[in-house]
């Protein structure tokens, strides 16, 4: 990754600051709550006050801007609770930018539109991001402890007050884009000590997630360590194997990210056109987890760039909130999607038509015929290709229904 240029690409497509800086809110009915009771943390120098801006037409993500927040210095959460049944799962987000300005909107607030009608409450996180002077006064650790410190302080927040805020303590996941990939997979493998000295009740939570999304990551690899380690005016001494071959190399993983058995689940997804993080940030990040035994999933795709968030575009990779809930349901962190999803009254009537003894096979397709039906009244769905358990089942059921061609919404 080239997070210099990356987050000076960013600040300047958000454009020319106003002389009043707007400061960012979040919506009516949410409040930002500061994480530390008093003085942060290793503080560093601040440019000047915490101001949002939006981006200009340089940087536009399925035809809208975003908003940046810049210079944040004292760190907030705010929560945002399920609208309706509540599963217990709580997500902290961590919107990316370089480590030198938040995606406050695109890769913070839309996450939460899109988790608590799930039934998850979403915690986003403004952690700290000074941008003064040469980079990495607030980039990734170790050569800046402050996001770290955040997120640690942040997990033990939620764990603190779980029963308050009706979460499952043992429900507790990070999400994060891009640098706030990279914190994510952080806050995985830097749990078992803190960053700072206790300073209440709270820091004597576990700070360890227990599941981890990392979408476009940076600074995963060997490689993106080495570029970080030669960055900035403060020396920093890179870890170096010695004998590496070509797929340590490419594949290594960045040795500040020790990662075991006791590493959180994981969920990784990035596009190998992506020129900000190289796709072998989640390809480092995989293998490491699979050697350590830790259950994760990867999803890679071959377009669709970088930061993107969650707004669809042509690209199919923009699909993978699905993909996400999905995932949660299989490692137990919320009810299977697949088998509680219920398709529009239409899909209804269509799958009481089906023959006799197919019932159990109809509740695995369920989630695909609720797809096929939100494309449009003529979609169609072709069960023997996309439902090969269907056909297993039909075979085995009702022999004299081998065949139903397309099934239309």
């Amino acid at each position: 990754m080239k997070p210099l240029i990356f987050a000076l690409c960013v600040v300047s497509a958000f454009g020319s600051l106003s002389a009043q800086k707007p400061v960012w809110q979040p919506s009516p009915g949410h409040t930002q709550v500061p994480i530390w009771p008093g003085r942060v943390p290793d503080p560093q120098p601040v440019a000047g006050p915490e101001f949002a801006t939006k981006s200009g037409k340089e940087f536009m993500v399925a035809d809208r801007p975003a908003v940046g927040v810049s210079n944040v210095s004292r760190p907030t959460m705010t929560v945002y609770s399920p609208n309706g049944r509540n599963t217990g799962a709580a997500v902290v987000v961590f919107p990316g930018g370089g480590y030198q300005v938040l995606a406050i909107d695109l890769e913070g607030t839309e996450v939460c539109d899109w988790l608590t009608p799930k039934g998850i409450t979403c915690v986003l996180l403004k952690y700290r991001v000074t941008n003064v002077g040469p980079y990495p006064k607030s980039g990734p650790y170790p050569e800046s402890p402050m996001a770290l410190e955040d997120a640690q302080r942040t997990v033990g927040l939620l764990r603190f007050h779980a029963a308050e805020w009706h979460i499952d303590p043992h429900k507790i996941g990070v999400l994060g884009f891009s640098a706030g990939g990279h914190l994510s997979a952080a806050t995985s493998t830097h749990f078992k000590k803190r960053l700072y000295p206790a300073v209440d009740a709270a820091d004597k939570e576990s700070c360890r997630p227990d599941f981890a999304v990392a979408i476009y990551p940076g600074h995963l690899s060997m490689s993106a360590a080495e570029w970080d380690a030669k960055q900035g005016t403060k020396t920093f001494v890179f870890p170096h194997p010695d004998h590496l071959s070509i797929a340590d190399e490419s594949f290594g993983l960045n040795p500040d990210l020790d990662v075991t058995s006791q590493t959180p689940p994981t969920f990784l997804l990035q596009a190998e056109d992506d020129h900000v993080d190289n796709v072998n940030d989640s390809l480092a990040y995989y293998v490491a987890l699979k050697k350590a035994g830790v259950p994760v999933e990867m999803h890679l795709y071959a377009q669709g760039g970088h930061a993107f968030g969650l707004r669809r575009t042509k690209f199919p990779i923009t699909g993978w909130p699905t993909l996400v809930e999905t995932w949660l349901g299989t490692i137990g962190m919320i009810s299977d999607v697949a088998s509680s999803a219920k398709p529009p009254t239409v899909c209804r009537r269509h799958l009481s038509r089906l023959p006799t003894g197919l019932e159990p096979v109809m509740r695995i397709c369920t989630s695909l015929l609720a797809l096929c039906c939100q494309s449009g009244p003529d979609a169609t769905l072709e069960t023997p290709t996309r439902c090969s358990g269907w056909r297993e089942s039909t075979r085995q059921t009702n022999p004299s229904n081998r065949r139903f061609g397309r099934h239309r919404c």
